[in-house]
């Protein structure tokens, strides 16, 4: 079955870095894109961050770009989050995706990581 588990949330002080993982299982990674979203409390699901199958093109939010970048490793089956410069802003329930297609019949999510942006 497909499964997507997160790590590396924590808490961290306005400006300093975090970097998320996603591992994945079940369905051929590598012929997927995958998305990063995020929730914080009270708000809609947003998406932060899109990468392509091969790694090749990426894709951001204004609110993030020049400060957070996605990456994927195919040979270990994960993509990653590397989150630079964070702001209170930045707080929320971070989810990687990926979404129905190609064989699969439904988007998947991952069970969430929280990152706490605090002093």
């Amino acid at each position: 079955q497909v499964q997507l588990v997160e790590s590396g949330g924590g808490l961290v002080q306005p400006g300093g870095s975090l970097r998320l993982s996603c591992a994945a299982s079940g369905f051929a990674f590598s012929n997927y894109i995958m998305r990063w979203y995020r929730q914080a409390p009270g708000k809609q699901r947003e998406l932060v961050a899109t990468i392509t199958s091969s790694g090749g093109s990426t894709n951001y939010v204004d609110s993030v770009k020049g400060r957070f970048t996605i990456s994927r490793d195919n040979a270990k089956n994960t993509v990653y989050l590397q989150m630079n410069s964070l702001k209170p802003e930045d707080a929320a329930v971070y989810y990687c995706n990926v979404a129905r297609g190609l064989g699969l019949t439904k988007d998947y999510w991952g069970q969430g990581t929280q990152v706490t942006v605090s002093s």
